[in-house]
């Protein structure tokens, strides 16, 4: 399967919408008016495109009628494509031979951050890194066993303390084994209890002046997780993650959950951060370098 067959298929919900309603639309005249027009706007938040991106996108494309005289299906897809692509930057991840990269994991629980730190972990031992992995989500007991879990079947160290430890802690040993047994990449899970903001600001924030002093050579990404299903929320969250730490790029899972893939465009315009990953399934192969060019051309139907 080609890297535009697995976008394709994961985003197949969205994708079936947004035809769907666009050929509905187009039908008869095979042209766009204004009424067309509002209904597109409508539809793509409806998809989680979110407010402003969607508004933006029909403005442009008013825009581009006005300038051009071309209202035609082919031409509306295009400039929406152009649009919203604008909105979008990408990220692509790193991790060198020979020095320590560390992959900083935050997110709401439940948004899959943890599974995605494993399918890290398996990528880049596939490249033959030498990876670990800290259990720093001392919280929850399960999230501590699910990363050795994970850390059994990619045969990947999980350094990790008992549940309650403080979460600092783990990471300060994690680095200290990083540092000793020469590993490139250190991948740290940690707890995303968003109701318990200021705790979870203060947690983060100890985290990042540990690495920060431990390891200050190190090149460091915090990779905000976001569960594609929870549909606008997903911009609070972001928000209150990249305040609690400096987000470096956004991990979009489970855009294959429903037809609200969309929303990857609405915090990427939200926030102004880049797209690093697109959770497109549950395999392995499945987690997959953000494309902006490939996403779009999966997400809407051809001109």
């Amino acid at each position: 399967m080609t890297l535009f067959e697995t976008f394709k298929k994961g985003l197949v919900k969205t994708r079936d919408f947004i035809t769907a309603g666009i050929y509905k639309m187009a039908a008869g005249l095979g042209v766009f008016d204004d009424d067309m027009l509002d209904e597109l706007e409508m539809m793509l938040i409806q998809a989680d495109c979110g407010l402003m991106a969607s508004k933006e996108a029909i403005e442009a494309i008013r825009e581009h009628i006005r300038l051009t005289g071309d209202a035609s299906r082919a031409s509306v897809l295009t400039s929406l494509n152009r649009s919203l692509s604008a909105m979008i930057t990408e990220k692509r991840l790193t991790a060198n031979e020979g020095m320590l990269t560390i992959y900083l994991m935050v997110g709401v629980n439940g948004t899959g951050k943890t599974t995605t730190a494993a399918k890290l972990a398996q990528r880049a031992k596939s490249r033959g890194l030498l990876v670990m992995m800290a259990a720093a989500d001392t919280f929850r007991a399960a999230a501590i066993e699910q990363l050795k879990v994970w850390g059994e079947r990619t045969q990947t160290a999980v350094i990790a303390h008992q549940t309650g430890a403080d979460p600092a802690a783990v990471v300060f040993d994690a680095i200290q084994a990083a540092h000793a047994r020469k590993t490139e990449l250190l991948i740290i899970d940690t707890a995303g209890r968003l109701h318990t903001k200021k705790n979870l600001m203060d947690e983060l924030g100890k985290i990042r002046r540990v690495i920060d002093r431990e390891a200050p050579e190190a090149l460091l990404e915090t990779i905000l997780v976001i569960d594609a299903t929870t549909g606008q929320n997903a911009i609070i969250q972001a928000r209150a993650f990249h305040e609690a730490t400096q987000v470096s790029a956004l991990a979009i899972t489970k855009l294959d959950g429903s037809a609200k893939g969309g929303v990857a465009i609405a915090v990427a315009r939200e926030t102004g951060l880049p797209l690093c990953l697109a959770g497109l399934g549950e395999g392995a192969d499945d987690l997959q370098d953000f494309d902006c060019m490939l996403f779009l051309e999966a997400l809407l139907p051809p001109a």
